[in-house]
C-alpha cells in the first residue's frame, strides 16, 4: 500500500525535515539532487505544455478535493504531461503531500486572516492559500516575497483581479501577523495535538485511548515525516552486500536495513524505479515493516502457500524468494486487472512458483479442501492509518466508521481461510494500521473463537529495536516512531488440531 512521497526542490528545505528521503518508485527528491547513480534518465521537455510547480499543485490539490481524486495518481498524472526540471517536479510534490498533511492546521492559520472564511473560497483559491500558507510556514529558503508573488500572479492567470488582490492581502497580512502562527499551547491536550501535528480530532482522541497522550503525539509527529526510501533485495539473483556495492561504486548513499536481513535503505541515489537493477529484477522497491511479513510467515522450499489478498504482490515475491523459488503459491485477489500486476512482479524478479488467481477471498474455503496449504498470509484489508506518511489523504478521507466496517470484514477472512491450514502450519495475520480493532483484538477474539489455533511466541521478533514494540497475541504492533517505517502489526498463528 505504499504511495510515494517526496520533497523539495534544490535549495528549499523543509523547517525540520532532516535527512529523510522520500519513499516509493517516484522518489522525486533524490531525482532533484541530480545523483549519478545507474539508470538515470533524462527528458527534452521542449514539446511538454508549459506550466509551474505552484500551478500543478494547485490543480491536483483542487482535484482532490472536488473530485475526490488520489493525491498520488493525480499527482503522478501530471507530473508526467508536464514533464517539469527535477527541481520543480520535486517542490510540486512537496507541495501536493506537505499541504495535504498539514491541512486542518493551515486551515487554522488561515482562518484568522479570511475574512469570509476558507469554506467559502473556490476550491482553487483556498488551495493556493494552502500552499502559499505551507511555503510559509513550512519550508524554508523560499523568499517571502517570493511566495506571495507567486500566489498573486497565479491568481491572476486562473482568476482575476479581485481574488489576486484578496490573496496577496491575506499573505501579507499574515506576514506581517506572525506571532500569531502558532498553536495554543492551553489547549486541550488532543486538540493541541489535532492541531499542532495536523491530525483529525477523532483519530487524536482514539489514539490516545489506545496509546496514551505521549505515545499518541509521537504517532503524529512521525507521520508528517517523509518516509525513508527502502528497497528489498531479490536474494535468488544477488545478495545485499554485493547489490550495495554497487550501488556504492556509482553513486548512491545507502545502508543496511536495521529491520530486514533483505532490506537496504537508500538514502540518496535517483529514483529506484528507474535503474538497470530494478528493471533487472535485483530489487524491489518496499517498506521496512513490509519486509518483515515473509519473515513471519517462514516459507521453506517445497511448500504451499496461500496468500490470500496478494495484490499488488510485493509480499508474495518477498515469500517466493524467501523460498528460493521453489514450491507453489497461490496468489488470491479480488480484482481481475490486478492480477496482473501480480504476475508483472513475478516475470521481472525470475519468479515462476507464482501461480496468480482471481475471486473473492471470503470464497477461497470453497475453492480449496481443508488443511491444503502449509503457509497463509492473510495481508487483510485495513484501514490503512500506519502508512499515513505515505498517504496523507487517509487523515481526512477515513472516518471511525470506517474502521468497525472494516473489522467485521476481517473477522470473516479469518474465519474462511483458518480451515484451509495444515496442522502444525503458520497463519500469519497482518495490516498496515496501528488500531486495535483490527490488530491485536481481532486476533485474540479469531484465537477465542478457534481453540484449534494458538499464538506463536513472539521471540522471532528479536531485531534491533524491538524492545520497543507492543507485543501482544503473538503479533508485534510496530508504530511509525520506533524504526521510522509504516505503521504494521504481525501476528503469527499455528494450527494445533484438525
Amino acid at each position: 500500500m505504499s504511495t510515494s512521497r517526496s520533497g523539495h526542490s534544490s535549495g528549499k528545505e523543509r523547517k525540520g525535515a532532516g535527512n529523510g528521503n522520500a519513499g516509493g518508485p517516484a522518489n522525486l527528491r533524490q531525482t532533484s539532487k541530480g545523483s549519478s547513480a545507474k539508470g538515470s534518465q533524462t527528458h527534452d521537455r521542449s514539446q511538454k505544455p508549459k506550466t509551474s510547480a505552484r500551478a500543478l499543485a494547485v490543480k491536483v490539490l483542487s482535484a482532490v478535493e472536488q473530485d475526490g481524486a488520489y493525491s498520488n495518481l493525480e499527482l503522478n498524472r501530471r507530473l508526467k504531461e508536464a514533464d517539469l526540471s527535477s527541481a520543480d517536479a520535486g517542490l510540486a510534490t512537496e507541495l501536493v503531500y506537505g499541504t495535504i498533511a498539514r491541512r486542518n492546521t493551515l486551515d487554522y492559520y488561515l482562518e484568522r486572516f479570511v475574512a469570509k472564511g476558507t469554506a467559502k473560497l473556490q476550491p482553487w483559491v483556498r488551495s493556493l492559500l494552502r500552499i502559499s500558507a505551507y511555503q510559509l510556514i513550512y519550508l524554508d529558503r523560499i523568499p517571502e516575497h517570493a511566495v506571495v508573488s507567486e500566489a498573486v500572479n497565479l491568481a491572476k492567470k486562473l482568476g482575476h483581479q479581485g481574488i489576486s488582490g484578496m490573496v496577496n492581502g491575506v499573505l501579507r497580512n499574515m506576514i506581517r501577523n506572525k506571532e500569531q502562527l502558532h498553536v495554543p499551547s492551553h489547549l486541550p491536550v488532543a486538540e493541541r495535538i489535532s492541531l499542532e501535528h495536523s491530525h483529525p480530532l477523532w483519530m487524536v482522541e482514539r489514539w490516545i485511548a489506545q496509546y496514551g497522550e505521549e505515545t499518541t503525539e509521537a504517532i503524529c509527529r512521525a507521520n508528517n515525516e517523509p518516509p525513508a526510501v527502502s528497497i528489498r533485495v531479490n536474494t535468488t539473483m544477488t545478495t545485499r552486500d554485493k547489490l550495495m556495492e554497487e550501488m556504492v561504486s556509482s553513486g548512491a548513499v545507502v545502508e543496511a536495513s536495521h529491520l530486514s536481513p533483505d532490506g537496504i535503505l537508500v538514502r540518496s541515489g535517483g529514483n529506484m524505479a528507474l535503474t538497470s537493477w530494478y528493471r533487472d529484477g535485483l530489487f524491489s522497491v518496499q517498506d521496512e515493516s513490509s519486509m518483515l511479513v515473509a519473515e513471519a510467515v517462514a516459507p521453506e522450499e517445497g511448500q504451499k502457500v496461500l496468500d490470500c489478498c496478494a495484490a499488488p504482490g510485493g509480499k508474495t515475491a518477498h515469500i517466493a524468494e524467501k523460498m528460493r523459488d521453489r514450491g507453489r503459491i497461490i496468489a488470491n485477489d479480488v480484482h481481475a486487472h490486478k492480477r496482473e500486476l501480480i504476475l508483472d512482479q513475478a516475470e521481472r524478479l525470475g519468479l515462476s512458483c507464482i501461480d496468480a488467481v482471481t475471486g473473492d477471498a471470503l470464497d477461497l474455503d470453497k475453492r480449496y479442501a481443508e488443511s491444503s496449504f502449509d503457509r497463509i498470509l492473510l495481508d487483510a484489508p485495513c484501514s490503512g492509518l500506519g502508512v499515513i506518511r505515505r498517504k496523507p489523504d487517509v487523515k481526512w478521507t477515513k472516518s471511525s466508521s470506517d474502521i468497525e466496517d472494516i473489522s467485521s470484514l476481517q473477522r470473516e477472512l479469518l474465519d474462511c481461510v483458518a480451515p484451509l491450514l495444515k496442522p502444525g502450519g503458520i497463519l500469519v495475520y497482518s495490516t498496515c494500521t496501528i488500531e486495535s480493532a483490527e490488530n491485536e483484538d481481532m486476533v485474540a477474539d479469531f484465537l477465542d473463537r478457534h481453540p484449534e489455533y494458538k499464538a506463536i511466541e513472539t521471540s522471532a521478533w528479536s531485531q534491533p529495536g524491538s524492545r520497543e514494540w507492543k507485543a501482544v497475541n503473538g503479533g508485534v504492533q510496530i508504530l511509525p516512531q520506533y524504526a521510522h517505517s509504516d505503521g504494521f502489526y504481525i501476528a503469527r498463528l499455528t494450527r494445533t488440531v484438525n
